[in-house]
């Protein structure tokens, strides 16, 4: 589900399991990766990526939660939480932090990718939507707090109430991506940023405690809590 590679001080986690749908399993997959980022030593940064040219990350895994008896996306009564709680982990994770957004990133997949600190995005095809109310999902209060922080708020009334397909160029001129390239110069343009911010992670103390100060308890951006907060403690927001 998760492959994770390093070079240099740059891990590169990529999805790959297909659509890279998110259920238990996968959560627990990517935990397990960030773990291992967040235990290594010295200046380093992340890349978060996937295999599948068309997609990023296509949102929730909807087969698995509709499934009857055991499935191999885990235990569905722990998602809500677990999932939740790992998209608070991403957004105050004490590394920079790139998403290489290769194709559509739908729902849950739009929402990991807004929890890192940089997103570029190929720039010829694939969208970015959260496309909760065109399903019939209502949007939990945490991921509107993650997505008012994140976004400018026209782009943030555009994506979360009239469901917009994002292209890359449009996400660019938005503000929801810091860059776009085509699919084959997408990693590169991605290691290179990753590079260049990874001294930055040299103090990882420092890195992620003021990603706290922005996003979580008492945050500076607005009040009473930021959005990390509302995503680790998400029974508190139902």
């Amino acid at each position: 589900m998760i492959d994770l590679n390093e070079t240099d001080g740059v891990f590169t986690l990529t999805m790959s399991d297909g659509e890279n749908r998110w259920n238990t399993a996968f959560v627990r997959a990517f935990a397990e990766a960030l773990d291992e980022v967040e235990y290594s030593k010295g200046p380093a940064a992340l890349i978060t990526a996937s295999a599948d040219a068309k997609f990023f990350s296509n949102g929730l895994d909807l087969d698995w939660l509709s499934a009857q008896g055991e499935h191999r996306g885990g235990d569905r009564s722990v998602f809500g939480e677990e999932f939740m709680a790992l998209m608070g982990r991403i957004i105050t994770f004490p590394l920079p932090t790139i998403a290489a957004i290769n194709g559509h990133a739908f729902g849950a997949g739009l929402m990991v990718a807004l929890c890192h600190d940089v997103r570029v995005m190929r720039e010829d095809r694939g969208f970015a939507c959260a496309n909760e109310m065109q399903i019939g999902f209502r949007i939990p209060t945490p991921e509107l707090a993650l997505f008012r922080h994140k976004l400018p708020a026209n782009a943030f009334f555009e994506t979360v109430q009239l469901s917009r397909r994002w292209t890359g160029s449009d996400a660019l001129a938005a503000g929801v991506v810091q860059a776009t390239a085509d699919l084959e110069s997408l990693p590169a343009v991605a290691l290179e940023r990753a590079k260049a911010l990874k001294p930055l992670g040299a103090n990882r103390e420092l890195y992620g405690e003021q990603k706290e100060r922005l996003f979580g308890e008492n945050a500076v951006l607005d009040g009473p809590h930021g959005a990390a907060h509302m995503l680790k403690h998400s029974p508190d927001y139902r």
